[in-house]
């Protein structure tokens, strides 16, 4: 089964996977949607003529609640709410009171209707290679391809284009959420450095560790001999690996001890034990410890990685002007004009100045261009990539970025270490998702109550 998010009854509840939407037919003054039954044959017809009698209609959905220009059928609400139930039984708990339960998925619809109309009045869009991005993210993390995805949604009987479409309104709804939360949440310096002074704080920013580990087994009360023949083994393994031997390839061989080798990933040092934990501080990445005795045999435990601690970046500090494309001033001219304040620069002209009279970007157009120290990752790529094969003190040649046509000057380079800032934008976002939390259940319930909701 592809897997599912739903929350508890009291909370935000989701679903990523849900049937189709019904199409929405709201009567001008009717409740309820009926059509009548088809048209009866000549003889029927005759009949009928005979006696006045018309079939009863037939009802085939009707509106449970109207919400401000939408309708909530109630063949949605029924297809969310078996969903949600199916999603609590399969986590293994309780049902809710009934009552409360469907009281909190009708909610859940209304409130989501709200924002899906708040996007359309304000002309928010989900592209359809956003769309296709996301889903493939999405089968990435169960391990699946997006065709793979597609064909396991279909074989548990949900309909693809429905699929697509709940994910199309689930990303909608994050945009909008985002659009009207953000804003309202600061996070002061003072905020970040009580943070990471806290228990809570020194666990999020504590170096991870991956580790790869290998037990050669042998028993604890095992004969002399054995021990011996399993230590020495043990010894051939880690000298082999630390002339550079691969770990996993060495350790793979079980033709004379039963090794259980693998990856342990990515791990804070509480998460591991503490025959492991105590070795990691002493270790270099790509180091492997002396064999380890335990009671279950011989240990070998290699750093494969470290991260959050001691991190160096090659940070450039470079200066650009950026003009982009107008009504009045095409692709060939912008590139023309460049050109010549390129060509101005490197006659002798200083850049800082011609930044400050030219440059389009507005954020650092005042500041003679200057971006100040950035790291790897921090700009797009192509400005990266050219800044990378730009020499120190050299003008680049002019380059096209999603955001227009640049020149860019290196001013110089350095490494530094950045874990204090690493730790920094750690806290900072950790305390921004806690804050948003709130100020969204904040803004739900206040955009509930601004809105025309009429149950039926």
């Amino acid at each position: 089964m592809i897997e599912q998010t739903i929350t508890t009854p009291h909370r935000h509840l989701k679903a990523l996977v849900s049937s189709a939407a019904t199409s929405l037919l709201l009567l001008a003054s009717a409740a309820t949607i009926a059509v009548e039954a088809p048209t009866p044959p000549p003889k029927a017809a005759i009949a009928e003529e005979a006696t006045g009698v018309l079939p009863e209609p037939k009802l085939i959905d009707r509106v449970i609640a109207i919400v401000d220009d939408d309708v909530i059928l109630s063949s949605e609400f029924q297809t969310r709410y078996q969903l949600v139930k199916a999603n609590i039984a399969k986590a293994g708990r309780a049902l809710p009171d009934e009552q409360l339960l469907q009281r909190e998925v009708l909610d859940q619809l209304v409130v989501e209707s709200i924002q899906l109309q708040m996007a359309r009045r304000v002309g928010v869009r989900i592209s359809d290679q956003q769309l296709n991005q996301t889903i493939a993210n999405m089968a990435r993390q169960n391990g699946l391809t997006p065709l793979q995805l597609k064909a396991q949604l279909e074989q548990d009987g949900a309909n693809y284009a429905n699929f697509r479409e709940k994910i199309r309104q689930e990303m909608l709804i994050q945009r909008v959420q985002s659009g009207n939360v953000n804003h309202r949440i600061q996070i002061s310096d003072q905020e970040i450095d009580s943070f990471l002074d806290s228990e809570e704080g020194r666990l999020l920013t504590a170096a991870d560790y991956r580790v790869m580990h290998a037990l050669i087994p042998v028993a604890e009360d095992a004969a002399k001999a054995q021990a011996l023949k399993a230590r020495e083994y043990a010894q051939q393994l880690f000298t082999k690996i630390s002339k550079g031997g691969n770990f996993k390839t060495l350790t793979a061989d079980t033709s004379i001890f039963a090794i259980s080798s693998g990856d342990l990933g990515w791990r804070k040092l509480n998460e591991l034990p503490s025959l492991i934990a105590d070795l990691m501080p002493q270790l270099k990445t790509g180091e492997i410890a002396e064999p380890v005795r335990s009671a279950s045999g011989y240990h070998l435990i290699q750093l494969a990685e470290k991260r959050g601690d001691g991190q160096i970046a090659a940070q450039t500090h470079a200066r650009h002007i950026l003009l982009k494309t107008s009504a009045i001033r095409d692709e060939a001219a912008t590139k023309q004009a460049l050109e010549a304040l390129r060509q101005r620069i490197i006659d002798g002209e200083d850049f800082a100045q011609l930044a400050k009279e030219h440059s389009e970007d507005i954020g650092t157009a005042s500041e003679g261009g200057d971006l100040s120290w950035t790291s790897p990752g921090q700009l797009v790529q192509a400005f990266q990539d050219t800044m990378d094969n730009t020499e120190i003190n050299a003008i680049s040649p002019i380059f096209k970025s999603p955001y227009g046509w640049h020149i860019i000057e290196v001013l110089g380079r350095r490494d530094k270490d950045i874990t204090s800032d690493i730790h920094r934008r750690m806290a900072g976002k950790f305390l921004h998702q806690r804050k948003f939390k709130d100020e969204l259940e904040i803004w739900l319930q206040s955009i509930r109550d601004e809105a025309y909701i009429d149950y039926k």
